[in-house]
């Protein structure tokens, strides 16, 4: 069964958060998972907080997505954008 990667992102240093989004794709396709939304327009139907960028991904399993992001290959890329942005990421499994 799928699971999704939520990403809420506020970015601190845009010029080193290109570095993180030159880096990340090919960890993730390497864990066969794909970007289903990367930054785009949203709209905040309830509550008050809004984030900067959400991100969502998704992966084969909840085991997948967990293995991705504790992955040596992601390790780097995770790293920087630690130093970059603000970040908070969620693994929900699909039905």
């Amino acid at each position: 069964m799928p699971a999704y990667v939520i990403v809420e992102i506020e970015i601190h240093d845009p010029i080193l958060y290109k570095s993180y989004t030159a880096l990340t794709p090919k960890t993730i396709d390497n864990y066969k998972g794909k970007f289903l939304a990367r930054g785009g327009a949203s709209i905040i139907l309830e509550g008050d907080k809004s984030p900067k960028r959400v991100v969502i991904l998704e992966f084969p399993s909840l085991e997948t997505a967990n293995s991705w992001w504790h992955s040596e290959a992601y390790t780097d890329a995770k790293k920087i954008r630690q130093k970059a942005a603000t970040t908070r990421m969620t693994i929900v499994e699909g039905v």
